[in-house]
């Protein structure tokens, strides 16, 4: 028998969690971190966080909390918003197959703007309610695709995990607490993931908009708003998917993207680096280019794209510059990147078609197979291939630090980004962290980047 919900919100601390479990929250916040460094070099993250600053400022007697890595301050619900919008710029960040996004895009910053608002007293108290977002919202985002018609964006349940986070943060009692998922289901984001997905912008996966709402939400109920019950939660027919609180961890479901595009996208490149690698063929020599995958991934179709929005959303444009270069990085999906012409060769002329037992696979496990036909006839076909980076297929250990790294310190200086490495395997019970060193933790992630400073 699992942990009521408003328990588990409130009760859970740091000393509860098994020990993989605080590994595995600390390996999320690192990852997002990098990604979000990486992300504020992007003009969505530039917009969202000068929004943010210009038209979600705390007012009167208000909170007021620092934008991540920018210095600025906001309203918490407005830092927490701009946090989302960096993160999800840059599309590398870590998901979960069930709910089909993510999670974390939105928790993370949740809680670190709320840690503006309400300092922690430990680094223990911020990785506790981290691993609370998580597990509130991988279930609140396979709940949600259990009961609703359509295919919602991550916003829709993550705002759910943040109003938790808040709850806690603000210590609100049952009631209040019951409120806030309330209002935070009822004003989440239920944006249609597939729109952004045939026409890709910078709306995203809507987490921007789920963090606002969820943090927005644990205010309101403080003050006495209502909005119960949160349907997601309270239903008979989601019961199960909350019985077992405290007891799985669905944070140990998590995969991690090594490529900042859509992950539908992702065994498509995998599979055409496997056969780069086996062959050595060099990409003047691949006359055009046939992937087999599952109908979602079909539908990620920009072939020449104007955008890293466009290109993040694509699967024949980052499968041709994993050809042409041999990796996806920032440097191939940046606008300058977008206009390489052996990519956008290859990736106009490319065949995808879906292939049904894949489809049927999916959303579970992602599918993908590459031919590359030759200049001279000769076809080269690759093995069915999923993603790297799931649970069944991990990533090393190493391989994700690096992955941090790369993102990170370009931005932040190898300095900046190694206190900050250092400072998330600090939090956690065995780390000790005071307030004082949360709070010199905090100031390495919310200030000014050098790179934001020469973009304004």
């Amino acid at each position: 028998m699992g942990i009521p919900v408003n328990d588990f919100i409130h009760d859970l601390t740091v000393a509860d969690l098994p020990d993989a479990v605080v590994a595995a929250t600390r390996t999320c916040i690192l990852d997002l971190l990098g990604v979000a460094a990486a992300g504020t070099t992007t003009r969505l993250s530039r917009i969202a966080r000068d929004h943010a600053a210009r038209h979600m400022a705390a007012g009167g007697d208000g909170p007021a909390a620092r934008l991540l890595f920018d210095g600025r301050s906001a309203s918490p619900a407005g830092a927490a918003f701009a946090g989302a919008a960096t993160i999800d710029s840059f599309d590398a960040h870590d998901g979960h197959v069930l709910t089909k996004g993510h999670a974390g895009v939105a928790v993370l910053p949740a809680v670190l703007a709320l840690a503006e608002a309400r300092p922690f007293a430990a680094g223990g108290e911020l990785l506790a309610a981290v691993a609370v977002g998580y597990e509130l919202a991988l279930r609140a985002g396979i709940a949600l695709h259990a009961t609703a018609c359509d295919y919602h964006t991550s916003g829709a349940w993550n705002a759910l995990a943040c109003a938790a986070v808040g709850a806690r943060r603000l210590g609100l009692d049952a009631e209040a607490t019951r409120h806030a998922l309330g209002i935070a289901e009822f004003h989440g984001p239920r944006s249609p993931m597939m729109r952004c997905i045939d026409h890709p912008t910078m709306v995203k996966d809507g987490s921007a908009w789920g963090a606002f709402g969820g943090v927005s939400a644990a205010f309101l109920a403080e003050d006495g708003f209502t909005g119960a019950p949160a349907v997601l939660m309270e239903s008979a027919e989601t019961a199960a998917l909350w019985s077992d609180l405290g007891t799985r961890w669905r944070i140990l479901e998590q995969y991690f993207k090594p490529h900042p595009v859509c992950r539908w996208a992702q065994p498509a490149i995998e599979a055409a680096l496997a056969l780069r690698r086996k062959h050595g063929v060099p990409a003047a020599d691949i006359e055009r280019v046939c992937v087999a995958t599952f109908h979602e991934a079909k539908r990620l179709d920009a072939r020449a794209p104007s955008s890293t929005e466009e290109a993040q959303y694509s699967l024949p444009f980052p499968v041709a510059a994993a050809i042409v270069h041999g990796t996806v990085g920032a440097g191939e999906i940046a606008p300058e990147g977008c206009a390489d012409p052996e990519v956008l060769r290859l990736s106009r002329s490319m065949e995808v078609v879906e292939d049904a037992v894949y489809s049927a696979r999916f959303p579970a496990e992602r599918w993908a197979r590459v031919t590359f036909v030759l200049n001279n006839g000769r076809e080269l076909r690759s093995e069915p291939t999923t993603t790297r980076g799931d649970p069944s297929t991990p990533l090393a250990a190493d391989e994700l630090v690096s992955k941090y790294r790369t993102l990170a310190w370009p931005v932040l200086g190898e300095h900046r980004g190694a206190l900050i490495e250092a400072g998330v395997a600090a939090l956690g019970p065995h780390g000790g962290r005071h307030g004082g060193e949360v709070a010199d933790f905090l100031d390495d992630l919310l200030g000014m980047p050098a790179t934001c400073a020469q973009a304004r």
